[in-house]
């Protein structure tokens, strides 16, 4: 408790300082600094010869000479603005110990001088802590312009699926964790004492030498306290509003606008603090281990630098000009309908299911397709190959061994050797019965049921007609409008147009950065969720493409993948997809939110 009262304290002393400097630091993130990262990696892309990066080819890139110089130099300039960004909290927080007043002008004018320090050779490791570990570690601890590292959903759940995968992941997050713990400090010595990072790393160790669980926990407690204090203010003002007005029948009809802005004001401000917050909490231990330690407190000298540089003045000024010219851009945008800002749109966004029903059927079976018809799935993705002899069989893996503990290469077998193994029994001996379809059959139950394919063809470099093969049986059964051909490989997807270019295709990206419109042979695209966000949607929507989301199983997932519009999302859980979907309205969602916090409270 007294540790959760001396940040408060800290946030309190010099409460305005931190917030006009959160402010400007994130308007010029948002406007300038973030836009301008982007461009420069693009150019980056453009120098290296390159116009989008996709699984297939984004190791090419990252291994070219040029790419990995001028990489270097983006990484350098992007561990500064951090830097920048830390520096300024951690200065104001340390005149709040000192119980100074400093103005945020000031502490930028100290933060500049000591950042240089970044671009020694010896200071090389502030990258790693500042652009990998603390955000992949996420602990609340990231300054504003950088999103934490997503891992990608399918990356998750195909180590979760793998023992040996997940015991490595989990030993490399406890790992990762310890570094953290040990050099939680050293940003502190860094900045505050003027060390070099080499240095400022063995004084944090041996500063948080026993107190590693502590200092977590105090953490997370120092973090969830100013989140609850946060929303239980936030709920009461909440329900204030809603009384005061719901009896003021002439004003009852801006309620929900008036909630909507308060709500937005309160998220901005949340933003705001939860960086100070969390570096307010360490700035806090950092004093108390000192203290405990004997160690004497170096603190910055504010006397010495009160006057604000006519350089940095004139930075002021200059971003004033950027500012208000981007917030013309923008207010410009929305006058032309570039920005949607409405709350209610209609839902029409449809559900795959992943290899059928595959959660708790096994996967690329006729029960699994039986069972996503009755979920409710609009369509259904499989995986194709081709047998030794020429037949389309769904199988998702090259080898039988996961699904059938059979070690047989399927381009090396027939479709008489493998028809009648059992590949059910890996799930659950129920399903043993379960056996490898042919595309034909799939297709001839697809009919029947008024069902839509989205048939990845997985080639293994050992077909002989693959593309070809697939083509003339949804041809020959007529069945070319209902469904899509995927593939991981852009060049599949060039055979198929050079086959036939009426049939729609999608290309199944894991990364997708760059122009994606390039990609001719593209009718739709299959993105790896992690990969998708506003701008990419609205880019393929104009060009008339789809967007697949895959592969998504949380609810989180699914809802974020419904504000960002996309056209299908593909899971294994089809009855939670739907689900959200259909619970997912827009209409009175304020209304209802109140009436449940009400509920709570009274």
């Amino acid at each position: 408790m007294k540790k959760f009262t001396k940040v408060i304290d800290l946030l309190k002393n010099n409460f305005w300082s931190l917030v006009e400097f959160e402010i400007i630091f994130k308007l010029l993130s948002v406007l300038i600094f973030t836009p301008l990262f982007l461009h420069f990696f693009d150019l980056i892309m453009h120098i290296s010869g390159f116009d989008y990066l996709t699984l297939e080819n984004i190791l090419i890139f990252f291994t070219k000479p040029l790419t990995v110089i001028m990489l270097i130099i983006l990484i350098i300039f992007m561990t500064f603005y951090t830097m920048f960004d830390i520096t300024t909290l951690i200065i104001i927080l340390d005149a709040s110990y000192q119980k100074k007043k400093i103005k945020f002008t000031e502490a930028i004018s100290i933060a500049l001088n000591k950042c240089k320090r970044v671009f020694k050779i010896k200071n090389i490791l502030i990258a790693f802590l500042v652009l990998f570990l603390i955000p992949f570690l996420n602990i609340g601890l990231m300054p504003s312009y950088i999103t934490s590292i997503r891992i990608p959903e399918f990356v998750i759940e195909f180590i979760w699926k793998r023992k040996e995968l997940f015991c490595l992941f989990i030993l490399l997050m406890i790992i990762l964790i310890n570094i953290l713990l040990r050099w939680l400090y050293s940003l502190h010595y860094f900045i505050l004492e003027d060390l070099d990072f080499r240095e400022a790393r063995k004084k944090s160790i041996n500063l948080s030498q026993g107190n590693h669980l502590k200092d977590i926990f105090t953490l997370f407690i120092i973090q969830i306290g100013i989140f609850l204090l946060f929303l239980v203010i936030g709920i009461l003002l909440i329900i204030g509003l809603n009384k005061l007005f719901s009896n003021i029948i002439l004003l009852k009809s801006i309620t929900t606008t008036i909630i909507w802005v308060f709500i937005a004001i309160s998220f901005a401000v949340f933003t705001l603090l939860i960086v100070p917050v969390s570096y307010a909490g360490i700035s806090v231990m950092y004093y108390f281990h000192k203290k405990a330690k004997k160690e004497k407190i170096k603190f910055i000298r504010f006397n010495e630098t009160t006057k604000v540089s006519f350089r940095l003045k004139k930075v002021f000024v200059l971003f004033s000009v950027f500012a208000c010219g981007g917030g013309c851009i923008f207010t410009y945008g929305l006058y032309k309908g570039k920005y949607n800002l409405n709350i209610e749109y209609v839902r029409d966004m449809e559900v795959t299911a992943h290899r059928g029903s595959s959660i708790k059927y096994p996967e690329n079976t006729m029960r699994a397709f039986r069972e996503a018809k009755k979920e409710g799935a609009d369509w259904i993705e499989l995986d194709v190959q081709e047998t030794k002899d020429g037949k389309i069989i769904v199988l998702h893996d090259k080898n039988l061994k996961r699904i059938t503990g059979i070690d047989k290469k399927i381009w090396k077998a027939s479709y008489e050797e493998i028809k009648d193994f059992d590949v059910g029994s890996f799930l659950n001996e129920e399903f043993k019965d379960e056996r490898i379809p042919l595309l034909e059959e799939v297709i001839r139950w697809a009919k029947n049921n008024n069902m839509k394919l989205n048939i990845e063809l997985k080639p293994s470099g050992h077909e002989k007609d693959l593309e070809k093969l697939v083509i003339e049986i949804i041809k020959d059964m007529d069945f070319t409008k209902d469904c899509v051909l995927a593939s991981q490989k852009y060049e599949v997807l060039e055979n198929i147009k050079n086959y036939d270019k009426n049939i729609k295709t999608a290309y199944v990206m894991s990364i997708a950065y760059g122009d994606l419109l390039s990609f001719k042979a593209a009718d739709q695209f299959s993105i790896e969720a992690s990969s998708i966000n506003e701008n990419l949607v609205k880019m393929l929507h104009r060009e008339g493409k789809h967007l697949y989301a895959w592969t998504i199983n949380s609810e989180d997932g699914i809802k974020k993948m419904l504000d960002l519009k996309v056209d299908n999302i593909v899971t294994d859980d089809v009855v939670l997809a739907k689900k959200i979907i259909y619970t997912s309205k827009t209409s009175n969602l304020i209304n209802e939110y109140i009436r449940l916090v009400e509920n709570l409270f009274q």
